[in-house]
């Protein structure tokens, strides 16, 4: 007899999977300042210097809401939603270089890359290794 937790065993049975959501998120929430830090400091005056700071984050939100994130409102097939993933949160790392930082810029791309990598093979793993295998409880 098997038991559901609801995703709560999930974490305590492969910790780098939680710790890996919790850095993809993090990275997810950096972008979006790279990319305000970006707009605000653009070299423009006055409204287009707002709009740019503001206007630049939100519109990665409204394509990330619509195609990336875990309950998007549309549910593309998986090189669209990488293709977002990486100009969103590639996005954030130019950002980071246009505003003097190209070392940095460098390091959060490397981290981005392999984060979403490792996301990728935790997300299907599961699904490999429990195909035509029963539980050790049943």
């Amino acid at each position: 007899m098997t038991t559901d937790t609801g995703g709560v065993a999930e974490f305590g049975a492969r910790p780098w999977y939680g710790a890996n959501e919790v850095l993809a998120f993090l990275l997810e929430l950096a972008a979006l300042g790279f990319l305000s830090w970006w707009g605000f400091g653009a070299g423009h005056e006055g409204a287009l210097r707002i709009l740019l700071g503001v206007g630049t984050p939100l519109l990665a939100v409204v394509v990330w809401a619509l195609f990336a994130a875990p309950r998007a409102r549309l549910r593309p097939r998986l090189w669209l939603v990488l293709v977002v993933k990486a100009l969103v949160l590639g996005g954030g790392a130019a950002a980071l270089y246009g505003v003097g930082h190209p070392v940095a810029a460098g390091a959060v791309a490397v981290v981005t890359v392999v984060n979403t990598a490792v996301a990728e093979i935790f997300r299907t793993a599961p699904a490999e290794r429990g195909a035509g295998r029963a539980s050790p409880s049943e």
